[in-house]
């Protein structure tokens, strides 16, 4: 079957949307014809992808942002089951962060894109499967192939995307930290760790964590400098409870990767991990970051998927 593209419109302030026409009939000169489908909705790329998957297609790619990926990476996980190959991912990146294809070596040029497609080498990337709880109190399940994190990033997320992303990139995701600083409180997580055979039990004060299968976060921010996406390991990194000035300005070393010299930076590994929250009167003040969108609160538990996903890369 032809290669199916997604493609969400929405990415990039609705350019995307404007220039899709252009990116396909790139794409198709290099990979050959193509069927492309465009998303209406959110959590339309997860059907997109799952249906694909079901289908029996070879190929499917994403065009549009790290959200967008997330909900393809959803889908195609969703079909593991119940297929005997997946398609593999191809990524077009059109989205405010680039997070995930900064970890892949993905340079943010079309035809940089389109040569990690047409070259067939893949990377077989490991993907985190969740259990979480809505706002709404309800019980849901879902995967992340980048970044879970929780407090601060989380907080920071929720501003992006009621602002609507008017601001570009790294900008935006700044500008919507500092409100998030303002207003973040300490979590007392309990934490169960499970490492190489091993389970551990520890209390963490912190206002954010992040639980990091890629590298980067927030439009840039190099919050796991050590992590890949194919080790079978996560790399869970808080960043303390420090004042919220001090924290602030050890905050700004993220971007550098230089924040893991801090003292109140903790880093270890997992492969799975469960996470409450003691005090509870802020779970709603403490939200999830899910590979750069907005999703439910506390209580979390998190398993690593080894490889889950075949996902195209520079040659």
């Amino acid at each position: 079957m032809k290669p199916l593209v997604i493609v969400n419109p929405r990415s990039q302030g609705g350019k995307t949307g404007r220039i899709a026409g252009e990116l396909v009939r790139v794409l198709s000169a290099r990979i050959g014809e193509v069927e492309v489908r465009t998303t209406e909705r959110p959590r339309h790329a997860t059907e997109l992808a799952e249906h694909a998957a079901l289908e029996g297609r070879d190929l499917v790619v994403v065009v549009g942002g790290d959200g967008s990926i997330n909900e393809a990476a959803n889908g195609l996980c969703a079909a593991r089951a119940r297929v005997t190959t997946l398609p593999k991912l191809g990524i077009i990146g059109q989205g405010t962060g680039g997070d995930f294809r900064k970890t892949l070596g993905l340079e943010h040029r079309l035809d940089r894109y389109c040569d990690a497609i047409a070259g067939g080498k893949t990377r077989g990337v490991d993907v985190g499967r969740f259990r979480y709880r809505t706002r709404a109190g309800e019980e849901r399940s879902a995967y992340f192939v980048n970044i879970l994190s929780l407090g601060l990033g989380g907080l920071a997320d929720r501003y992006v995307a009621e602002s609507g992303r008017p601001l570009g990139g790294a900008v935006a995701y700044f500008t919507a930290s500092v409100r998030a600083l303002a207003n973040i409180e300490v979590g007392v997580l309990r934490c169960t760790v499970k490492h190489a055979g091993t389970t551990r039990e520890l209390e963490l004060p912190t206002r954010m964590l992040a639980i990091c299968n890629g590298r980067f976060f927030g439009g840039g921010m190099e919050v796991a400098p050590m992590a890949e996406p194919d080790d079978g390991t996560f790399h869970v990194v808080s960043l303390g409870a420090a004042p919220k000035v001090e924290f602030f300005f050890a905050s700004l070393s993220i971007y550098r990767g230089t924040h893991l010299n801090n003292p109140n930076a903790a880093v270890f590994p997992c492969n799975a991990i469960d996470i409450a929250l003691e005090n509870e009167r802020i779970r709603d003040n403490f939200p999830l970051d899910v590979d750069g969108e907005p999703l439910g609160t506390l209580p979390l538990s998190i398993e690593l998927v080894p490889r889950a996903l075949d996902v195209f890369v520079p040659g």
